[in-house]
Formats: C-alpha cells, sequence, structure tokens
C-alpha cells in the first residue's frame, strides 16, 4: 500500500483540527463575534474595595451587565441581538454622525430650539457609540464616543432660558453614562480630555440642578436627580451622591401614591402645596387616589414614564453603589408600574379617575425598574412585564431614556441566572 504524501497528510490533519471549530461557525452573514474590551483597563478605576470609593463602572450598567449584554448578542440570543440590531441601524450610531457643539443652551420652553435637540441628541450617540464598543470591541466606536463629548466640552459654558435645568438634567444623565463607560473601559481617551469633561459637567451642568423646582410637575426633580447621582458617581464626589440620594428619598413618596400615605398624597418638599386643596391642583385635579397613581397621571402617561424611567435610573445606580433606594420604594414602584402598564393596555379606567380618558402615551420607561422587580426580587409585575415586551426593543426617547432592552431585559447583573 502506497504511503499517503506529505501534503495529503497535512490536509487530513488540518480538516480533524478544524471540525469541532466549523461545526459551531456562525454563519457567513452573522456579524463578527463580540470582542470584549477590558471594564477595568484605567489604572484610575475603583473597586468595591477601596474604602468609600465607588464601584467603576458604575452608572446606570455594571461591569457583570455588560459582559452578559456580550455574551447574549454574540449567541444572537432574543431579546438582545434585535435590540443590538435596533440600536446598531438607529442614526445615532452612523459612522458619519457628527456633533453639533454650542457655547451656550438656550432651552425656551415649548420651544424647539435646534440646540437643545442637539445637545440632547449628541449625548445619546455618545452613550450609543460607548456600548456598540462594550459589546463589539470595536475601537472605531470607543474613538467616536469619546470625539463626540471633546466635542462639547471644549465649547459649552452654560445652559439658559426656563427649561435650562430640565435640558440639562436629560442631557447630562446620558453623559454621564457615555462618560462613566468610557473612562473605564478605554484607554484611549486622554486623562486631559477626560479632565475636561468633568470641569464641563461640574460647572455647566450640576448648577443648573440646584434650580427650585419643588412646585414643578415632578419629573424635572426626578430627572434632575438622576443626572446629579449618575455625575457624582463620574465624578467620584460622595458628597454629591449624598444629596442626591436625600433628594430622591423626599421626591419619590411625593411622586408616586400608596394608600398608607393617607387620603392624600405627600405634598412635595419645599413646596407649596401644603393644603388639600393645593395638592388635588397639583394633581391635576384628582381627588381619588389609588395606589400606584403619578402626580402626573391625570396629565398624561408620557411624563409619568420620565418620572418612572428617572426613578429607576437613580436606584439602579445607587444599587451597584451599594445603597439600595429600591427597597425603600418597592411597594410604590410596584404599585406605580402595574397601574399604568394596566391601562396602557387598555383596562378601562373609571370616570374618578382622570375623568376616564387618560392620555396612553407611555415611552420605553419600564425595562430598568421592572428586571429589578421581577428578576432580582422575583415580584411578579404582569402587566409591566407584558407591556415591556410589547414595545421590545425599546428603543430611545430621544430626551435620556436609550437602548434599556439591551442593558436591562432580564439581566440582573453579579449573581443572576435569568
Amino acid at each position: 500500500m502506497p504511503r499517503p504524501r506529505p501534503r495529503a497528510v497535512l490536509s487530513l490533519l488540518c480538516t480533524a483540527l478544524l471540525a469541532p471549530v466549523l461545526a459551531f461557525a456562525p454563519p457567513r452573514d452573522a456579524p463578527e463575534p463580540p470582542r470584549a474590551p477590558d471594564l477595568g483597563a484605567r489604572d484610575d478605576a475603583q473597586g468595591p474595595d477601596d474604602a468609600g470609593a465607588f464601584t467603576h463602572p458604575g452608572v446606570l450598567v455594571s461591569r457583570d451587565q455588560l459582559d452578559r449584554v456580550r455574551r447574549k448578542v454574540r449567541a444572537g440570543a432574543e431579546p438582545w441581538a434585535s435590540a443590538f440590531q435596533a440600536m446598531r441601524k438607529s442614526r445615532y450610531a452612523a459612522d458619519d454622525y457628527t456633533a453639533r457643539p454650542v457655547a451656550v443652551v438656550a432651552c425656551k420652553p415649548y420651544a424647539k430650539p435646534a440646540a437643545c435637540t442637539a445637545e440632547r441628541e449628541d449625548a445619546i450617540a455618545a452613550w450609543t457609540h460607548a456600548l456598540l464598543w462594550a459589546v463589539t470591541g470595536d475601537r472605531s466606536h470607543a474613538e467616536h464616543a469619546v470625539r463626540l463629548m471633546d466635542a462639547w466640552s471644549g465649547v459649552l459654558k452654560d445652559h439658559t432660558e426656563g427649561n435650562a435645568g430640565l435640558q440639562a438634567a436629560w442631557a447630562g444623565s446620558t453623559w454621564a453614562r457615555a462618560a462613566e463607560l468610557m473612562k473605564h473601559s478605554y484607554d484611549g481617551w486622554p486623562d486631559a480630555r477626560v479632565k475636561r469633561f468633568e470641569h464641563m459637567l461640574r460647572h455647566a451642568y450640576l448648577g443648573e440642578f440646584d434650580a427650585e423646582v419643588a412646585d414643578y410637575n415632578g419629573n424635572w426633580d426626578l430627572t434632575m436627580t438622576d443626572a446629579t447621582l449618575a455625575i457624582a458617581v463620574f465624578l467620584d464626589d460622595r458628597a454629591l451622591f449624598d444629596r442626591a440620594v436625600a433628594r430622591f428619598r423626599a421626591r419619590v413618596p411625593a411622586y408616586f401614591y400608596l394608600r398608607t400615605d393617607g387620603p392624600l398624597p405627600v405634598p412635595p418638599p419645599g413646596g407649596t402645596a401644603d393644603s388639600p386643596q393645593k395638592i388635588r391642583e397639583y394633581w391635576f385635579g384628582q381627588r381619588t387616589f389609588v395606589d400606584g397613581l403619578g402626580q402626573e397621571s391625570c396629565r398624561n402617561f408620557e411624563h409619568v414614564g420620565y418620572a418612572l424611567a428617572a426613578t429607576a435610573h437613580i436606584a439602579e445606580t445607587a444599587h451597584h453603589q451599594g445603597v439600595d433606594l429600591y427597597a425603600e420604594v418597592r411597594d410604590r414602584m410596584r404599585a406605580a408600574v402595574e397601574w399604568h402598564a394596566r391601562h396602557q393596555l387598555g383596562e378601562p379606567m373609571p370616570k374618578q379617575l382622570c375623568g376616564g380618558k387618560p392620555e396612553l402615551t407611555m415611552g420605553p420607561d419600564l425595562e430598568v425598574m421592572l428586571n429589578h422587580l421581577q428578576n432580582r426580587l422575583g415580584v411578579p409585575v404582569p402587566n409591566a412585564e407584558r407591556l415591556a415586551e410589547r414595545m421590545r426593543p425599546a428603543g430611545t426617547d430621544d430626551l435620556f431614556v436609550a437602548w434599556e432592552t439591551l442593558t436591562h431585559a432580564r439581566n440582573p447583573g453579579a449573581g443572576g441566572t435569568t
């Protein structure tokens, strides 16, 4: 029997070695398997073992959660694969997306100045590219996120006009998420530019959140608190973090009602709604209060959605820093998400509530709170789950909520198995 030629032997050997790999190879049109960036690469990254330190990355999403997202996307699992594709195909992920910074963002109420829209959208684009970097490991996305942030930190000086505080909160909360992730995962953001971005957040954003908004609709206060807490973690500012926590504790019970509050809702902290008549006026004329009703429910569900999202963002970031704000508001938030989801899904509302005709305009605001209640605590919230599934993959409200099916759907973090 003739001996096989060396080339034939080599061919057979390669085939045998590659067979297990080829059996599990993705199809030709599948995306490249995500490559994990090092989420602890920078020397200034701190961990929970450092006395008094913050855990990084730890604004809205944790390292464990991002690792799980990467694995799910790589496996083509749902709903993460569809959520990732929706994000990647969005205008915010475009390779040619260009920043539009201005020195002064002037936002008048009930107007839509171009600079205000540009600031919010550029922040969402930075967050989008930061997430793309975290999932794919493609440095071009990291460079893009940093480029957008550098463009604004080199120009912006102030926010003005009547909506300055709310505008700064919407953009500031998103900037802080993007900056936190990039600072603690990417080695290509020069320290001097990081410091410049920190300076921008401290001097062109935080001052706007000190505005007196006690008598404004509560989504303002909660969104400002969301931004303050996020920026505090990014800046490693414990005093600022503690002030935001105190603000959360004062406002959430004054926004979402429980029967245990008494016959009337808790008055807003520091406000003038300090009598039964004024409280009812503040709650858009409501005289009947049920578990889960929000201060703006009879205005529209859209603004309640902002408040729900901001409340969840605050509690989620605090959770990553070892502070369990969720426990303090669990029953209140369970009632709120279930009551609003039930009616958003079509259950008729009694006439004594919002005249029986609520404006059912809730946006993509449930994923973070749903994840905690359902996947960490095992608390049943069937209406919220149904509504979230109907909305998936949740995109962005173009204000301060973006891609939360991707980041938080069935994603409890460390120790979670769902």
